[in-house]
């Protein structure tokens, strides 16, 4: 059976979506993006060209979603996922 992608959340522009992709990624989230092509072939969008819209499998969201607003309230404790030096 195929996994069901659903939108979790969206930003503005392809930068700020590949930190969210990478942060989720580092929780075991599979984390997929969607664009319009141009922003990747120019580098720069502007208005609904730059959204990206964040996927996850369906049976991850609540878990990426609580990740998410962890994120934008500024919640997440980077030192938490660091080892300790030996």
């Amino acid at each position: 059976m195929q996994d069901k992608y659903i939108v979790v959340g969206k930003t503005s522009g392809v930068l700020e979506a590949e930190i969210i992709r990478s942060l989720l990624l580092s929780r075991d989230i599979d984390t997929h993006l969607s664009h319009e092509a141009l922003t990747t072939i120019y580098g720069f969008g502007i208005g609904p060209l730059a959204e990206v819209e964040i996927l996850v499998s369906s049976d991850q969201a609540s878990e990426a979603r609580q990740i998410l607003e962890d994120y934008y309230a500024d919640r997440l404790n980077v030192d938490d996922d660091l080892e300790e030096p030996k």
